[in-house]
């Protein structure tokens, strides 16, 4: 009977311990827009979903912690992120120098080009300052695809909107002759039906100074154990073929870029 009592003890030990090792399991908040498919989107049923988000949780098994995924507005995304209220920002940011004075960045995660959609019956024939004289232009504020525009067409209006589904709807609406965005996310809604007004006019060559080096997960300034802890994650991943796995689910090449 006592040798029953201390396996009783001995287990109801292990239990408790198991048991305080999961309560103490670290979790890392994750701040997105949820509004910028493939990479992020919050579906009708409030399920989040796209390449950042896939991303995101392989970036957070790999560093063996728990994802919490919070959306949030993009124009008031960096400031949520100041305040505390997430620990990091995955949601196609780009790195750029402007931002790198509010946050910290990791490594790029992938890298892709920016381009110009208009009208099927348009008359622009390209994406020069020149094709774009006269022309209202939309983007999405607060993103490198509205700071480009308002740097290179000066001859043109650019318009600013919320959110990248509300410059597509005027686009589709005839209330608005281009629009800048990312290439990506551009031709996933051009093969949509609500996309079918519409075709690219071609793509934009980055600028460095503007565009950056690709999108990078942002991070409080100074918060450079984390930063690291990312950075080995990304490599890993690249590594162990879970990037792949993620890119090949929702394009046909590799978004990391050179």
């Amino acid at each position: 009977m006592r040798f029953g009592k201390y396996v009783l003890i001995a287990t109801a030990s292990a239990l408790f311990a198991l048991g305080s090792a999961h309560a103490q399991e670290e979790v890392v908040r994750i701040g997105t827009e949820g509004a910028y498919p493939p990479f992020n989107n919050l579906t009708s049923d409030g399920k989040l979903e796209g390449f950042d988000v896939d991303i995101a949780q392989a970036l957070c098994d790999e560093m063996k912690v728990k994802c919490e995924f919070i959306t949030q507005d993009w124009d008031g995304i960096i400031p949520a992120l100041q305040a505390g209220k997430f620990d990091a920002i995955i949601a196609s940011m780009s790195i750029t120098p402007e931002r790198l004075q509010q946050v910290d960045f990791t490594n790029k995660y992938y890298n892709t080009p920016p381009a110009l959609a208009v009208p099927k019956d348009s008359d622009i024939k390209g994406v020069a300052k020149e094709d774009l004289a006269g022309k209202t232009i939309g983007a999405q504020a607060s993103t490198t695809h509205f700071n480009y525009s308002t740097v290179t067409y000066t001859d043109s209006t650019v318009k600013p909107y919320p959110t990248a589904q509300e410059y597509q709807l005027d686009l589709a609406n005839g209330r608005l002759d281009a629009a800048n965005d990312d290439i990506i996310a551009l031709s996933q809604w051009l093969d949509s039906p609500d996309g079918a007004c519409c075709k690219l006019a071609g793509t934009i060559t980055s600028v460095d100074e503007i565009h950056g080096p690709g999108a990078g997960i942002a991070i409080r300034k100074g918060q450079t154990e984390l930063r690291d802890r990312f950075n080995v994650a990304i490599a890993a991943i690249r590594e162990n073929g879970k990037y792949k796995e993620i890119n090949d689910k929702y394009f046909k090449f590799d978004v990391y870029g050179d």
